[in-house]
């Protein structure tokens, strides 16, 4: 099956933004991507709106406030995908249904959140409502609680990763100071994110405040396609696969220490492309939580269970690293406003793959993955792009 092109993006910076409402972040992040591919808004066909909300908003039905933010998609269709912290990536496959049925020609992605409305108790309960509610919603700390049980019952069977954990945040945060959309542009540094502080105090089990990613407002874009397009700015990037495998969502049902789901996605999308892991040249990945993070390196194949650890010890997703990963600081650095992460990570991939990544460039980036899952690997989403 003929596979949709990315053909233009836009981002707007991540961090808390008081002063601007869901329009105005519509507008920021789809008008540019809009124009980076060459169209004008009455080319869009169809609109797909990534966000979560589940009470972080009170304005719902949010794909019609679409056309609000820009009136000439007045009478354009849109729809609103969720689908947790995967939202953005459901709402991309959506679009890539919509493209290879011929019903459409260009769709225009649009992921969005403003989580910071709300106190960090309600952020706490509001993000719960992605776990499974009859036996881990009064999980204490919120999903940082439930990383914090899976860290918990890691450590007990593999020992203390507290330096791997460690030097992944670090890692991230490095990266995230050439990102010019990241929430914190900070180098945190190894000695800061390994002990604790008064600025970095346990959340939840073994995670500190540096092992957290942060709760941000912003939103992201793509203007996808089936052809590549005359009129636009950047060269195209294409899907040589894409893959989408579900879990239990219950802890209780499955070893939480093995995100099964996730091994399984890699493994059908790595197939369906026709490619090796070491065939990548770098991996935009979902760490959330950076032992997140550490099980996804199991889940890819860059160790086998429970060696996770030595994967970036050892600097193999260094930037400098033999497969960098979240050369974008990735959530912990950029930030993870929930329904426009899976399109942000998109977003910089496309821009790795075309050369317009600037400082958080990865020389001769050709062949990239991002991964994207929502719950504590529930939903387990894995693009393999290409630059054409």
């Amino acid at each position: 099956m003929k596979q949709p092109y990315i053909v233009g993006w836009g981002h707007t910076p991540f961090g808390k933004l008081d002063a601007i409402d869901l329009e105005q972040l519509i507008r920021d992040a789809a008008l540019p991507a809009i124009e980076s591919a060459g169209l004008e808004p009455k080319d869009i066909d169809a609109v797909f709106m990534a966000h979560f909300n589940a009470g972080f908003a009170a304005q719902d039905f949010s794909a019609a406030l679409a056309g609000v933010a820009i009136p000439e998609l007045r009478h354009t269709p849109a729809v609103r995908l969720e689908n947790a912290c995967a939202t953005g990536s459901a709402a991309i496959w959506a679009a890539m249904d919509a493209l290879g049925s011929g019903r459409i020609r260009n769709a225009l992605v649009i992921g969005m959140e403003k989580m910071n409305t709300l106190s960090n108790q309600q952020i706490g309960e509001t993000l719960l409502k992605a776990s499974y509610v009859k036996e881990e919603a009064h999980t204490p700390g919120g999903f940082a609680g439930v990383f914090g049980l899976i860290a918990q019952d890691y450590f007990s069977r593999f020992g203390d990763q507290s330096d791997a954990l460690a030097a992944i945040a670090a890692k991230n945060h490095a990266n995230g100071v050439h990102n010019p959309y990241a929430h914190m542009k900070r180098d945190l540094g190894f000695d800061f994110c390994r002990n604790p502080s008064d600025k970095n105090p346990f959340v939840a089990g073994p995670l500190k405040r540096s092992d957290c990613s942060l709760v941000s407002d912003g939103a992201a874009a793509l203007v996808l396609s089936m052809e590549p397009l005359p009129g636009a700015k950047f060269a195209p990037v294409r899907w040589r696969s894409r893959t989408q495998v579900n879990e239990f969502l219950p802890l209780s049902r499955r070893d939480p220490t093995r995100f099964e789901g996730a091994a399984l996605a890699w493994g059908k999308g790595l197939a369906a492309a026709d490619v090796k892991l070491a065939d990548l040249n770098f991996v935009e990945t979902h760490d959330c939580f950076t032992i997140a993070e550490m099980l996804e390196y199991e889940a890819m194949g860059l160790a086998p269970h429970g060696q996770g650890a030595r994967v970036i010890l050892d600097g193999v997703t260094r930037k400098d690293g033999k497969l960098p990963v979240n050369p974008s600081g990735g959530l912990k650095s950029k930030g993870h406003p929930i329904g426009a992460t899976g399109v942000s990570q998109h977003v910089m991939a496309a821009m790795q793959l075309t050369g317009e990544a600037g400082d958080m460039q990865i020389a001769n980036a050709r062949l990239g993955a991002v991964f994207n899952m929502g719950g504590a690997a529930v939903a387990n989403y894995l693009s393999i792009l290409e630059t054409v």
